[in-house]
């Protein structure tokens, strides 16, 4: 096994802020999601052209906003200024993205702990990767993280193993995972190769057997995305960490 960072999972983690509840990756869907009674939240995060990390799920801006094109090829000011909530429904409109250190100034201070997917954009993993470590050790610093009374470091996993190498080697203290799809060769020498905490499965992935495997490896058990409550409750039994889910209305918490 590899010593690698560690971190605590929360069982129930509210994916994107509030599932579909809200528009994904803005603060209203965080509130939502806080008022709900979640107290961990998963969320994309990507650099705009002159850098700045902020939320954004897709490479492309059409789905959940009126902007148009790559993200990533444009300046936070230009991505600013972009509706993010009316795609979503009449009550949201208006709503704007959502930069990593306002999300970090809203999460921390009420002990909110966070699972943040490092999304870069296509042909900028390294890029992302690095700088996404960078602002979240200085963010997570300012309120005392690393210090035996302060919150603890958030997780990051990526889909892209190049973004979480360099996550690794900026930031080697913070805890990573790596996020799976599909089981593809070496994807369990690449996870040790990047001192990863933790998998993140897709949850039909999961199965007994496969859960022993990665338990016996060392490594804290996730998966994505469950909103079945049967589902969601075998998977628990069988002795996963924690569970990413859209339904922060009828599962988790609160229910």
């Amino acid at each position: 096994m590899t010593d690698v960072p560690s971190t605590p999972i929360p069982r129930w983690i509210a994916h994107r802020g509030a599932g579909k509840l809200a528009p994904e990756n803005t603060l209203a869907a965080f509130e939502l999601g806080w008022q709900h009674g979640w107290r961990a939240f998963e969320c994309d995060v990507k650099l705009s052209a002159d850098g700045v990390p902020f939320l954004l799920h897709d490479a492309t801006l059409e789905r959940t906003t009126n902007g148009r094109g790559r993200a990533g090829d444009l300046p936070w000011s230009t991505l600013a200024a972009l509706d993010a909530g009316s795609w979503h429904s009449p009550a949201y409109a208006g709503e704007r993205l959502l930069r990593l250190d306002t999300l970090a100034h809203w999460a921390l201070p009420r002990g909110a702990w966070l699972n943040l997917e490092i999304k870069p954009t296509p042909g900028t993993e390294p890029e992302t990767g690095r700088s996404v470590a960078e602002a979240v050790d200085n963010l997570w610093r300012t309120y005392g993280a690393g210090q035996p009374q302060g919150p603890a470091w958030p997780l990051l996993t990526s889909f892209q193993p190049v973004a979480l190498q360099a996550a690794q080697q900026t930031c080697p203290h913070l805890p990573r995972g790596l996020l799976l799809d599909t089981l593809w060769p070496d994807c369990w020498t690449v996870a040790h190769q990047l001192g990863c905490s933790a998998v993140v499965l897709n949850h039909t992935l999961w199965d007994e057997a496969l859960i022993a495997h990665c338990r016996s490896e060392g490594w804290r058990l996730l998966t994505y995305t469950v909103n079945d409550a049967a589902r969601a409750a075998t998977l628990l039994d069988w002795g996963l960490d924690g569970i990413i889910t859209d339904r922060i209305d009828t599962l988790g918490p609160a229910a």
